[in-house]
């Protein structure tokens, strides 16, 4: 009716981003279940160093990166931003068989990027496709809300993993066959669930082939976006290493995947409000304090020699993930020109996750040379590096 006043903060978020959040829920509970356990896995049963394991999920989040430039530049070719997003997901379902299977560390490596590989392939068409249903002025919260639906399969899926532990007598590899079925519910409601809307004659017109000089005129502000997050990702390197911390502190095996819950229940519970906030007030500052937060939870996790103490530092680290990666994706979207939108969330996820790789390398390098409190002291370093890179950044929406 005339002079309503629009909805604001979850109630303007459109059916088809919860959707799209739940997929994404029961594929993390399905990924976490296998997760949670997977460096114990590598190193207690496949005899894999703390370096090997640093490479091999550097490797893999690379590779999913890799493939997120060429699945978004795709999606804006093709305008077929839900077929890729199945597909993605599909072969992510694919790979979970292979982890109870596996008896050396390179096959878990080749699990690995199959799914890593079905990530990159889904992660930005899906990331598009939400900007795409989605008012701008309700960006922010829709992220938000995604995000808070994925991380809460991300604490889900550990929980569940210690119940079967449990209940299993410790055996991993029966935990891993059970990870199919959320898997196959995820795949399952993306297909039934999920409505693309129907593009424009304009969007139609302006469809790639993407020249590199279209590229590289996007514009300052979404390069300022990348280089933000290519440092901020040199700090934020895989939560192997967390897992792998609360271990040599005596956190027992079946009780392991307590620190992807601790980490993820902080992180679902702050996501959402964070979004919404970032709608209201400069993006940048709420970064900033997410990068703060991250110092801090570097610190903790550098000192402490308790498991309760461990624990703290993985719930500021879930807290700094809350306020930052889903505002990361509003300030891309708000950054990219729309025709574009894709391609920009392919380019940025290829420049940090090969940053991931080199992060992840260099974690696991000084864990084993100089011990654990190096891997995370660094990581406080480079985060404050990625302070003074914002305040030469001021946010800005594309035409």
């Amino acid at each position: 009716m005339p002079g309503a006043t629009p909805p604001r903060g979850l109630r303007a978020v459109p059916r088809g981003v919860w959707a799209i959040g739940f997929v994404s829920m029961f594929m993390d509970i399905s990924s976490e279940m296998i997760h949670s356990l997977l460096p114990i896995f590598l190193v207690g049963t496949l005899g894999a160093s703390v370096a090997l394991v640093g490479l091999i999920e550097g490797v893999a989040e690379a590779s999913a990166s890799i493939t997120k430039v060429f699945s978004g530049w795709l999606s804006d070719r093709l305008g077929k931003r839900k077929l890729l997003a199945v597909i993605g997901y599909s072969m992510g379902a694919l790979s979970k068989p292979i982890f109870p299977l596996t008896v050396a560390p390179v096959e878990v490596l080749g699990a690995r990027l199959v799914d890593r590989i079905g990530k990159g392939i889904r992660g930005a068409p899906r990331d598009a496709l939400v900007a795409d249903i989605t008012e701008p002025g309700a960006r922010g919260a829709a992220y938000g809300l995604r995000q808070t639906l994925d991380t809460i399969g991300a604490f889900l899926g550990p929980l569940i993993a210690i119940g079967l532990m449990l209940r299993l007598a410790g055996d991993i590899r029966a935990v891993f066959a059970w990870a199919v079925v959320p898997a196959v519910i995820a795949v399952l409601l993306l297909i039934l669930g999920v409505d693309e809307p129907k593009r424009s004659d304009a969007h139609k017109a302006a469809r790639p082939p993407i020249r590199w000089a279209e590229v590289r005129d996007m514009g300052q502000p979404f390069w300022s976006v990348v280089a933000i997050g290519v440092v901020f990702t040199l700090a934020r390197f895989s939560e192997a290493f967390l897992v792998l911390r609360a271990q040599g502190v005596g956190l027992s095996a079946t009780l392991i995947p307590l620190v992807l819950i601790v980490m993820n229940v902080v992180y679902a519970a702050v996501a959402a409000p964070a979004g919404s906030l970032s709608d209201r007030m400069d993006r940048r500052l709420l970064l900033a304090a997410g990068l703060g937060v991250l110092i801090l939870a570097d610190v903790v996790l550098a000192l402490s020699t308790s498991i309760g103490g461990v624990l703290v530092g993985v719930a500021l680290w879930g807290a700094h993930m809350g306020m930052t990666q889903g505002l990361l994706s509003a300030l891309v979207a708000d950054a990219a020109p729309d025709r574009l939108r894709g391609t920009a969330f392919g380019l940025f996820n290829l420049a940090t996750g090969v940053t991931l790789l080199a992060a992840s390398a260099l974690a696991g390098g000084l864990w084993s040379q100089l011990g654990a409190p190096a891997t995370f002291f660094a990581g406080a370093g480079f985060c404050g590096l990625a302070l003074v890179g914002l305040v030469g950044f001021r946010a800005s929406r594309a035409p």
